[in-house]
């Protein structure tokens, strides 16, 4: 069954690339939440193709609209102006029309929330290459595990199931658990491409946000600074703290797009004000669940948290934390321990593979295994999937946490989430 975190708060998505829609339901999240629809259209923004011109040329507009789990007794507020047109639903079938109003803006009820996406700019002509047994077969994606796991029931248009697009799901409910987050603990998320291909950042965004926690001799970072930073990432050319960096990787992903071929991607990711103690030991500890979560998504090759690999090459005593009465001097634990938060930054640094669709020429098989050589007729692809990867990346760290802040608060009953640090 595919659902995100879980069991106290989780996200079930469905929808194909060429469906007519991608839905999604949110389990879990308590009443009395605010919810405005335009807060979880900026992050769904940030997805969407044809968002940024250095990824797919497919243009999505991507606009969500909430079907349940929403109220407040202002009802003008709660569906929005229909003369604008807002969230308005128009449905035909059988040559009869039909016509409703979505939500804008209301207060969670404890109840299922329900959105959908519809899905516009569809080309789905492009993909009779791979149709039936003897559809060829794309080295790199699902298409030959798929059609044989699916006894050859399997929509090829787009990469149906497997394509990027479902991740619009992952994105709606993370904007969910980022509101609550957020109101409930000052919890923000942030993201910063640091590699494309063989080029590498020079500024760091963990690095950054720890000189901040040391001039401020604290663990949290105010809402104003973390707004600065968030503003300095997307202003550049792609979204990355090292403006000069990410203008050399967008000229490189546009000739490397010119060539035929594409590019992996490395992406920083960063919970910064995680409150302490979330999070379970061993076999479901919160570092489990979130490289899992984070590793499992389209693309993803590698997954490191804190100092990642890095800490092979060191010993003991320059590796561990050091430890004060106010919290840990340094972080390269990640944030996490024994497989729980300290209240320091939670720190990812994940893996993309270069998109496996390319215009050259390549070996490979019809779904019978007959051999060919390959080359890509038609289509529309990211030539680096890094580049819209972080929003997705952010939103599975955010349900992933509130999962475990849930998970918490019931351990607890009548009781605040415990302290660590005085």
């Amino acid at each position: 069954m595919e659902i995100l975190g879980g069991p106290y708060f989780g996200v079930a998505g469905a929808g194909e690339s060429h469906g007519p829609a991608v839905t999604t339901i949110v389990f879990g999240c308590p009443a009395g939440l605010m919810i405005r629809r335009d807060q979880v259209q900026a992050f769904l923004d940030r997805r969407r193709p044809g968002g940024n011109k250095y990824g797919t040329p497919r243009n999505e507009k991507d606009k969500v609209v909430f079907l349940s789990g929403l109220y407040q007794t202002d009802h003008e507020a709660l569906l929005g102006d229909a003369t604008r047109g807002e969230s308005t639903i128009t449905v035909e079938v059988e040559g009869a029309s039909f016509e409703s109003q979505g939500y804008e803006a209301g207060y969670t009820t404890g109840e299922p929330i329900a959105a959908m996406v519809l899905s516009t700019s569809k080309k789905s002509g492009d993909y009779t290459q791979f149709i039936g047994p003897k559809g060829q077969v794309r080295p790199g994606h699902t298409d030959l595990v798929k059609y044989h796991k699916s006894r050859g029931f399997v929509d090829v248009r787009g990469g149906g199931r497997s394509s990027y697009r479902v991740t619009i799901s992952d994105v709606v409910g993370g904007s969910i658990a980022r509101l609550f987050l957020q109101q409930t603990f000052g919890t923000v998320l942030l993201s910063s491409i640091d590699q494309v291909g063989p080029l590498r950042a020079n500024l760091s965004l963990a690095d950054r946000c720890q000189a901040l926690l040391a001039e401020q001799d604290s663990v949290t970072i105010d809402a104003d600074t973390i707004a600065a930073m968030q503003r300095d990432i997307d202003a550049s050319v792609i979204p990355s703290i090292d403006s000069g960096f990410a203008s050399q990787a967008a000229e490189l992903i546009k000739e490397t797009r010119k060539s035929g071929d594409s590019l992996g991607a490395g992406v920083e990711v960063v919970a910064l004000n995680v409150p302490p103690l979330l999070g379970d030991p061993l076999y479901q500890s919160l570092k489990v669940r979130i490289m899992g979560a984070l590793g499992g998504l389209n693309a993803v090759q590698s997954c490191e948290v804190g100092a990642g690999a890095a800490v092979i090459e060191r010993v003991g005593s320059e590796n561990n934390d050091p430890i004060r009465s106010g919290g840990y001097v340094s972080n390269t634990h990640g944030g996490l321990i024994g497989g729980m938060t300290t209240g320091m930054p939670l720190v990812f640094r994940v893996g993309f593979k270069p998109t496996s669709t390319i215009n050259k020429p390549q070996q490979s098989v019809t779904k019978d295994l007959s051999e060919i050589e390959f080359q890509l007729e038609k289509g529309r692809h990211d030539p680096c999937v890094g580049v819209r990867a972080g929003v997705t990346l952010e939103s599975r760290i955010a349900i992933e946490l509130m999962n475990a802040a849930l998970s918490q608060k019931a351990q607890s009953v009548g009781e605040g989430l415990p302290g660590l640090f005085r």
